[in-house]
């Protein structure tokens, strides 16, 4: 069994309990809201995806769920748990208290041109 995931998160699982806030996904739309939610900095390929979803199911942090009305019965829909929105949670409450920290701090980023 995996070890239990703490923050911070990876970024294939933090976008892939992000993208299930939002409510049951099948992986391709996993993989589609994971590149919207990160503005497209974030891609993440089937392979991360469905490595991520065993790890996430034998967590119990994200669930399967049977899809209503899903032509293709072989697509599976998975949907965030209690315990994966709180970990959900909790690392967003990490990252916010990062961002206040550097506000405290009047940090500004340099914008790097290419």
């Amino acid at each position: 069994m995996s070890q239990p995931l703490e923050v911070p998160l990876t970024p294939a699982v933090f976008f892939t309990l992000f993208a299930l806030a939002g409510g049951d996904k099948h992986g391709y739309a996993i993989m589609q809201e994971a590149r919207k939610l990160s503005d497209g900095s974030f891609r993440m390929g089937p392979a991360t995806l469905y490595t991520t979803v065993q790890r996430l199911l034998e967590l119990d942090l994200i669930v399967e769920v049977t899809g209503d009305g899903e032509p293709d019965g072989r697509r599976r829909t998975y949907r965030l748990t209690d315990r994966g929105s709180a970990l959900l949670g909790a690392e967003l409450k990490r990252v916010e208290a990062l961002l206040r920290r550097a506000k405290a701090m009047n940090w500004k980023p340099v914008e790097v041109k290419p």
